[in-house]
Order: structure tokens, then C-alpha cells, then sequence
């Protein structure tokens, strides 16, 4: 594979050599700026043979290097082995920036070139400008892998379907009408949209354009004239065609939005993180643009009544899907025939036998010893181990449901552990039940909540990388912002409703990592003389191993949190199990 990746870069070259660049800039996204594109837009991937989720390969005419953050150090280090790509671990106080790295790699008056069409906006014109101030130039006018990558799978034409009201509890129209009023309040006349999880939720339509994310190709306009849906007509039949003509939307075909958003008349509000930099440069001169987190995005993470009692029945049926996988894996491993390849397999089988399982929401990460402090291990053939009883295997993994959409983590002794394994297992638990538990003012921001996931961690000198939540999809991408909790800023407050991942973690390399995942639902605690104040309940129902956890550890009322929470799992999951089912879950959630 890396003779193929150096011939790839040879083939690159050869382009920006007859295009005049003397670097190009490869993201991870598509022209919806997507976490997970569609094949076609794969090129990052394509070109480096880096797989994970977030990266960015800059090529020069003599060097390659790729920018990835701590989830993908270990995978990045090893999935570019052999190549002449060379890894730099962004955020790391010794890790030079792309800018500085180029500015330090070429000359004054040399040219940067990227794909205007897969970078946003708001990125282009803060590389534009750190460019422009070391005297080199930006140029968006190319796409490479037109030329170069000869067998690039086209742009999906799979057709969509329509997700009923009884799923989505409000329909297309009505969601248009509230998003017309917030652009109004956002002092705009319309809104351009790009990203494909908003698109299916404003438009009550979902598919399988991209792999675990039921998304479909598509841009949209809005305004209280005209509401178009940009899609290719190959995807539409007869009866989503009558659907969208019956919710007021006119259907035009995918490319012409280029050519629709030319000739807009009315100030636009968009996201400029959210929209391309050839899609925001298509907008004609004069027209008032508002550049703003999106209406649309910000109404999508507050569920309404109906998603969130789809989120409640979903880990309900997920519940029973993942005691009878932990009961088949008890058994496995104890026979000594798992190993890792094995169980996302396991975990479809038991969950495609659930009402309304679609599909993954994720490819399962199930990583045994090392490769579970891997943060975002993809098992292969070649990697899989098999599992033995002794030590730690962390399994984190989720499912779309046409009600909801779950994500879940739990770390399990599979044997003996050592006491170094206990006491992470357990630091990691009591982050885990401190932000489960937070009651906090109208108004917090998911970084300043961070800190509790941390705090037991941070007293004994230790940390992780990644952020501690991120907000999930109703039946769309288990990834969905705008809310976070993550010590990065975010301005997004935390409000009720929005359904967030509580996800602290522990990762020792080249022996283990550990990870307790819930998701977790923002709602209204109290109100007091001194405002409104916020706590979360957790959603996900599944015990958490009780083998690794030292007692003496936990205060008092973490216990009280720890066996309220397990004879919650227990009360909600024990009727849907048979009596072999139901027993074993008592063991397993029984008081400390």
C-alpha cells in the first residue's frame, strides 16, 4: 500500500507542477463539509491511506506531512508507515501549524492551492490571510483528483425516503415556518444550507449516502417566498417528489444551486463553517450576508417531545441488544474463541433483531489491551487480537434506529486486572458520575462543565485528548453540534433538550485505554430567586462493570448515583428479557 500512496503523491505533483502550486491543502470534508463524506469525496483518504475521521495531508514538491489530533496519533503513526507522509500531532505545543510549516518549506511569491469546493469558508479566509501576511498566495480554483484519481467513485444518486411525523413530531412546513421566523430575528431574508444532517431534519428525509450517517446529497434554500431543495433527480420518486411539492418545496437539480445562489435578491444567513468557499463566493456582490450559527442547526438540537421519547424507546430495545451481546461475550471469551474483528458483527446481530434497527451509527471500536487505548482503533484483519481472559477490552459502539440514534461505551474485565487497571477504571467512573450529576445556571457552556469529567484525573496527573461530549442526532450523524462539552470554547449554551455524550477516558499506550460513554439529556432542574437552572439525565440503559471499581474511591453519593442508575438499567430492561436474560442483568447490576 505505500508504493501506491508514494505513486499517488508522484501523480499530485505532476498536477500542481502544470497548475503552477507549489503546495496543496487536502481536508477530510466534501462539499458539504461533512465529518464523513461520501466515497467520491474520499481524497484525503485516497491519497495518504489515513482512514480516521479527522486530518488534513498537505503535499508540497518535495514533502507530505499529515495533521491529525490525539484520537488518531497511534492510528495515523501506523497507517503511514512505509510512506513519505510524515505525521504531525496538531495540538501538541511542539507541532508546527500548516502555515508555519509551509511558510518554513517554500518561497515568497510560491502558491498554496486547495479545493474551494471542499473548504469552508470561514477556514479559506483565515488561510488567506495567514498566507497573504508570509507572502504567499492561495489559490481555490483546482480539484486534483478529477484527473489523477481515475477510478473515483461518483456522487451517490441512492434514493431518499420520507421519515413520518410520528418519528419526527413536527412536519417539513411547520419546521420551514419557525426557521423563517429565526432568520427574520437574525435580520436575513433567507438561508443557505449545505450540510446534509440539516437538510434531512428541516425536510423530514433521511438515506444512505454516506456510510452510518442516513443523510442525502442535497443543498437547500430558504425563505418565506421560495424553498428549494438542491437534489439529483435520480434520487426522487413519484411519491417523495409528492411529498416535497406537498410541503411547500420546490425540487431543483444538485448543481444548479451554483447558478440559483448567482442571482439571489435577498440578504442570506449562513454559517460560514458550515458552507464551502466557492458556495459563499457564488453569492453576487451587494447581498447582505449574515454569517451566523445557523437557525436551523441550533432548532435541530433541541428534541422535541417525540424524538426524545423515540431516544428513550430506542435504548430501551438497544439495552436488551447489549446484555445479550455481553452475555454471548462472557460466554466467548471464556471458551477462548473471540477476538476483536468478532464482535461488531455480534453487536449488528443482536441489534438487527430490534424494531426499527437501520443500521450502525458508527463503525464499532472494540479495542483488547493496547489496541483499546487507540481512541478511535478501526480492527482489521491484520490487527484483530484475540481476546484473552486477562485485562480490559473497551467497546464502543452505536445504532440508527428510525426513533433515535445511540452511542455507547463500556470497558469490561475480561479477567484479572492489576491494581494501576482499577484505579484508572475507577478515576474514569467518577469524572463519568460528576458530570452525570452537575446542576448548573441557564447559560453554561459546555466548556466550563468540562472540568468535572477531569477532575479526579487531573489530581493524579493525568488527562485525555479528546472532548469529554458531543451532541448526537435524532436518527442522523452521531456526531451533531452545535453544543459540545470539551475544554476547547464553544459559545453554544447547553439547553434542555439536547441530547450530549458523557464520555471521559483513559489512555495508556501500548496497554490499555478505558472509556464510560451515556448520553445524556439536558433538562430543567429548578428555578430559584437566582434563574433557571439545568441538570442532565442519563438515557442509556446498560450496566457498567462492576469488576474494576474500588469502592473505597467513590464518595458516598456517587455510590447512591452508581446504584440508582443500575436499578434504573435493571427496572427499564428486565421486562423485555427472559428469565436466563433478566438474572443476569440482577448479578450484573446489583448495589455496591
Amino acid at each position: 500500500m505505500s508504493n501506491t500512496i508514494n505513486k499517488r503523491l508522484r501523480a499530485l505533483r505532476g498536477f500542481m507542477e502544470e497548475k503552477e502550486l507549489h503546495a496543496f491543502i487536502i481536508p477530510s470534508t466534501d462539499s458539504h463539509l461533512s465529518e464523513y463524506p461520501a466515497l467520491h469525496w474520499a481524497s484525503r483518504e485516497w491519497i495518504s491511506g489515513f482512514t480516521g475521521s479527522a486530518g488534513t495531508i498537505v503535499v508540497t514538491r518535495e514533502k507530505a506531512g499529515l495533521w491529525t489530533d490525539s484520537r488518531y496519533f497511534l492510528q495515523g503513526a501506523e497507517q503511514l508507515r512505509g510512506t513519505e507522509i510524515e505525521l504531525f500531532k496538531d495540538g501538541l505545543p511542539s507541532t508546527p501549524s500548516i502555515v508555519e510549516w509551509l511558510t518554513a518549506e517554500l518561497g515568497k511569491g510560491e502558491n498554496v492551492g486547495i479545493d474551494g469546493s471542499v473548504y469552508a469558508a470561514k477556514e479559506a479566509f483565515s488561510l488567506t490571510h495567514k498566507l497573504n501576511m508570509k507572502g504567499l498566495h492561495l489559490i481555490s480554483d483546482y480539484d486534483p483528483f478529477t484527473s489523477i484519481w481515475h477510478d473515483r467513485p461518483e456522487i451517490p444518486k441512492n434514493p431518499f425516503f420520507v421519515l413520518p411525523e410520528k418519528y419526527t413530531g413536527e412536519s417539513a412546513r411547520k419546521k420551514i415556518a419557525r426557521i423563517c421566523e429565526n432568520i427574520e430575528k437574525e435580520g436575513a431574508e433567507s438561508l443557505l444550507v449545505a450540510s446534509l444532517d440539516t437538510i434531512a431534519w428541516i425536510f423530514n428525509i433521511r438515506g444512505n449516502d454516506v456510510k452510518c450517517n442516513p443523510v442525502t446529497v442535497s443543498y437547500a434554500y430558504i425563505s418565506k417566498k421560495e424553498t428549494v431543495l438542491f437534489i439529483d433527480p435520480k434520487k426522487l420518486t413519484s411519491e417523495t417528489s409528492e411529498y416535497l411539492k406537498s410541503e411547500g418545496i420546490t425540487i431543483a437539480e444538485y448543481s444548479k444551486v451554483f447558478d440559483y445562489i448567482a442571482n439571489i435578491k435577498t440578504s442570506v444567513c449562513l454559517d460560514s463553517n458550515k458552507v464551502t468557499f466557492k458556495l459563499y463566493n457564488t453569492i453576487p456582490d451587494g447581498i447582505r450576508i449574515v454569517d451566523t450559527l445557523s437557525p436551523a442547526d441550533m432548532m435541530k438540537s433541541i428534541k422535541n417531545e417525540t424524538e426524545i421519547q423515540g431516544f428513550n424507546n430506542a435504548m430501551e430495545r438497544d439495552g436488551v441488544a447489549l446484555v445479550r451481546f455481553f452475555i454471548w461475550l462472557e460466554k466467548a471469551v471464556h471458551e477462548g474463541n473471540v477476538t476483536e474483528i468478532m464482535i461488531p458483527k455480534k453487536l449488528v446481530e443482536y441489534r438487527s433483531q430490534q424494531k426499527n434497527y437501520v443500521g450502525e451509527s458508527f463503525d464499532t471500536i472494540s479495542g483488547y489491551g493496547p489496541n483499546g487505548a487507540i481512541v478511535h482503533y478501526n480492527v482489521s484483519q491484520e490487527s484483530s487480537l484475540t481476546i484473552k481472559p486477562e485485562g480490559l477490552l473497551l467497546v464502543d459502539s452505536g445504532a440508527q434506529y428510525f426513533d433515535g440514534t445511540t452511542d455507547i461505551t463500556r470497558t469490561v474485565a475480561v479477567g484479572p486486572l492489576n491494581d494501576q487497571m482499577k484505579k484508572d477504571y475507577t478515576m474514569v467512573l467518577k469524572g463519568h458520575i460528576a458530570l452525570s450529576t452537575a446542576i448548573f445556571p441557564q447559560g453554561t457552556r459546555g466548556s466550563q462543565l468540562d472540568i468535572l469529567a477531569r477532575r479526579s484525573l487531573w489530581d493524579n496527573g493525568l488527562n485525555y485528548l479528546h472532548g469529554t461530549g458531543h451532541g448526537i442526532g435524532h436518527f442522523l450523524n452521531v456526531h451533531e453540534g452545535p453544543q459540545s462539552i470539551r475544554m476547547n470554547e464553544n459559545p453554544v449554551t447547553l439547553q434542555p433538550g439536547m441530547i450530549t455524550s458523557n464520555e471521559p477516558g483513559l489512555y495508556r499506550a501500548g496497554k490499555y485505554g478505558i472509556r464510560t460513554e451515556n448520553l445524556i439529556l439536558t433538562r430543567h432542574e429548578t428555578t430559584t430567586e437566582f434563574g433557571d437552572f439545568y441538570s442532565f439525565k442519563t438515557i442509556t440503559l446498560c450496566p457498567i462493570d462492576t469488576i474494576p471499581i474500588i469502592k473505597e474511591m467513590l464518595a458516598p453519593e456517587e455510590i447512591v448515583w452508581f446504584n440508582e442508575y443500575h436499578k434504573l438499567v435493571y427496572d427499564r430492561l428486565s421486562p423485555l428479557l427472559t428469565a436466563e436474560e433478566k438474572q443476569w442483568l440482577k448479578t450484573k447490576t446489583n448495589e455496591i
